[in-house]
């Protein structure tokens, strides 16, 4: 019988992080082509408080957990840029490399709100009379929603640095592939696996996105039933507010699809979020396996021995 174990990780820039049972790992391919490493001892608020570990809020809290890990790996991946950066060209240029850093990210969190928070709803409130019918007003808002992401996804997708980062994202869906079969740990072995993984963020993503369709009506019906009329202004502070229990939901989904890869409902389910992989994920070359690798036996430090040629079944959701 397969062993269970959590195990994930994420694309960062020129590198991978990868997660593993009590600890997190990043390593980084600087310019010069030396490979920088770095390593965090973690345990999920979930191990100390049970009750979080109930369906739907586990699902809220590896949200939260994966959003701070990932922020902080992605803030590392780009520290290491930004020193490479400043070597060549002068440390008068460090005060000014982390003020692009962080208007860059504040920007990525507006338009994150702009495309998939704001705007759906005000289009569809805009075009259509359906403010008070909730099931109908959310179906057109999601597809919206829908629409955005797939076509932001296609337009970063031609960036050259944005391409990189999906070759980084291919490497690291080889390498959990690779581990969770038993083989050993190399680039050989890593090749012949997809760069398709069925537990991906971007499936999570997407899952998120039809489920809170069903969600935001629910909610949309009671502020009706409740208040007997429903605003714009509302509708954005309620289901900004209920984002967590739809991230739960969704969760709860993706594990449930993932246990069942081999059925026809599963394999049905999983798809869109496969097929979104197609996108978001690229063959990377063997450089980038290489710096996965390093990556997940970081994060495993001296532990990593008793898990080799081992089967396992990865719960963790990237």
């Amino acid at each position: 019988m397969n062993k269970k174990i959590l195990v994930g990780g994420q694309a960062v820039i020129e590198g991978v992080m990868m997660r593993v049972p009590g600890a997190y790992a990043t390593a980084v391919r600087k310019p010069d082509g030396a490979i920088e490493t770095k390593r965090h001892e973690f345990t999920s608020v979930t191990e100390k408080i049970p009750l979080l570990k109930r369906p739907i809020f586990r699902g809220m809290v590896s949200l939260f957990e994966s959003l701070k890990i990932g922020l902080g790996t992605l803030q590392f991946s780009a520290d290491v840029a930004i020193q490479a950066e400043e070597q060549a060209q002068g440390k008068e240029h460090k005060e000014e490399n982390k003020l692009v850093s962080g208007l860059t990210m504040a920007f990525a969190l507006l338009l994150g709100f702009v495309l998939f928070g704001f705007l759906p709803l005000y289009i569809t409130t805009e075009l259509l009379n359906i403010e008070k019918k909730a099931f109908a007003f959310n179906i057109v808002a999601g597809l919206w929603r829908i629409g955005f992401f797939l076509v932001y996804l296609w337009v970063i997708s031609l960036m050259k640095d944005i391409q990189r980062l999906f070759q980084y994202h291919g490497a690291e869906h080889k390498i959990v592939f690779t581990f969770e079969n038993g083989d050993d740990l190399t680039i050989e072995n890593s090749r012949k696996f997809e760069t398709f993984h069925p537990r991906c963020g971007t499936s999570f993503i997407f899952i998120v996105l039809l489920s809170s369709i069903l969600m935001f009506a629910l909610i949309d019906t009671a502020i009706i039933a409740i208040v007997g009329n429903i605003t714009l202004p509302m509708r954005l502070i309620f289901h900004l507010l209920m984002m967590p229990v739809v991230a739960g939901v969704g969760y709860e989904f993706l594990k449930v699809t993932s246990k069942h890869q081999n059925s026809w409902w599963g394999r049905s389910l999983s798809a869109p979020g496969l097929w979104l992989q197609r996108i978001t994920t690229k063959p990377p070359s063997d450089e980038q396996l290489e710096v996965a690798i390093i990556a997940l036996k970081t994060a495993f430090g001296d532990s990593f021995d008793k898990y080799v040629g081992q089967k396992f079944i990865a719960e963790a959701v990237e």
